[in-house]
């Protein structure tokens, strides 16, 4: 595994989805967040990384700690070991998952859940924009993690807490749509190679400021977080800074003010749909992270402001629904393709902009 450019970064928000933890990114694309760190001290005898820690962990075994070393979920002085390792003498040995640490124990809290499929390998569920995915920051219960934990209860196969199952992406609190859990590591490993791999089809519908000169387009730029404001991220001029990031856009229907777009992800990064479109001028509705929040564009009337107050209540949050996803499943091989309806939040904006839009013709 070659990883000699892989460093640890302290990252600091008081957003759910961006938590205050170290986190690297994998050789496979995971971002990864450090849940246990450890220093041996200047005495340590050389001895193996598995035996190092099944003393320092409470509730585990040497097989787990060895698949989780051979998973790449073991780090030491920035680097992933194999199990065959030995710690030596101030080595800093880190234990790393591709979810935020939990700060307590996760309860399984009965939520109503939109399953929209489910197997003996998977889930895929149709979350709902004001709910966060992971818990954390602030939220601790309610989550979707909270949910899958009542949904999973009776299943003595699935432990909420075993990072080798579970979600395998995320989306924004305030993002509706769907996303796909694994019900077991052979299902987590093999749909994280096809979301690494770009093979997976996800769609988003999002409603943006300002109309558009081509009815399609790509927007390509590393995305890190902002400098001037740490609880947003920005596409960074410097090519060498951030994360490589790429979407697809096409034009759905223009509204003159707003227009509706279709975004297809390339790869996913914190915010990509929202940094991106942001960046060519077209922030997503009432994005107030973002500056959506805002009247961008149309007229001083006051007759306009007001509708426009009014299309903000209609949809307290980002215009954006992840609304297909696809992928090959990973016991049969054979593809899967779901589709989610616009919630009633989301469709009554659009709505509402249609009918703006019809009027204004028909009294030109």
């Amino acid at each position: 595994m070659n990883s000699d450019s892989q460093e640890f970064k302290i990252v600091t928000a008081d957003d759910p989805e961006m938590d205050p933890i170290a986190s690297y990114t994998s050789p496979d694309g995971r971002e990864l967040y450090e849940h246990f760190r450890f220093e041996a001290d200047k005495g340590q005898a050389l001895l193996r990384i598995d035996k190092f820690l099944v003393t320092r962990m409470e509730k585990t075994s040497r097989n787990r700690i060895q698949q989780a070393a051979m998973a790449g979920c073991i780090i030491v002085n920035g680097k992933p070991v194999k199990p065959s390792y030995k710690v030596k003498p101030l080595d800093v040995v880190s234990i790393v998952m591709d979810r935020p640490r939990y700060e307590f124990e996760i309860l399984a809290e009965d939520i109503p859940l939109d399953i929209v499929y489910e197997d003996g390998d998977l889930l895929v569920v149709n979350k709902p924009a004001g709910m966060v995915v992971h818990p954390g920051h602030g939220n601790y219960h309610g989550t979707l993690v909270n949910a899958l934990a009542w949904h999973f209860k009776d299943n003595p196969d699935y432990d909420v807490n075993d990072p080798r199952m579970g979600l395998v992406h995320r989306i924004d609190k305030d993002t509706s749509g769907l996303l796909v859990v694994a019900k077991t590591p052979d299902a987590k490993t093999h749909l994280g190679r096809q979301f690494f791999n770009k093979t997976t089809k996800r769609q988003y519908y999002a409603l943006v400021w300002g109309d558009f000169e081509q009815p399609a387009g790509t927007i390509v730029g590393n995305i890190a977080r902002d400098p001037r404001d740490k609880l947003r991220m920005a596409v960074m001029e410097d090519p060498s800074v951030g994360k490589h990031a790429v979407t697809h856009y096409r034009v759905l229907e223009s509204f003159g003010y707003v227009t509706l777009v279709q975004c297809i992800l390339e790869t996913g990064r914190t915010h990509q749909i929202r940094v991106h479109m942001r960046h060519i001028k077209h922030p997503l509705f009432n994005d107030a992270r973002y500056g959506g929040d805002q009247i961008l564009k149309g007229t001083t009337f006051a007759k306009y402001r007001q509708f426009v107050e009014n299309c903000f209540a209609q949809c307290p949050r980002q215009a954006l629904h992840a609304k297909t996803l696809g992928f090959i499943h990973p016991r049969s091989g054979v593809q899967m393709d779901f589709d989610s309806e616009v919630p009633s939040d989301m469709q009554g904006l659009i709505d509402k902009w249609r009918g703006y839009r019809q009027q204004s013709a028909s009294s030109d």
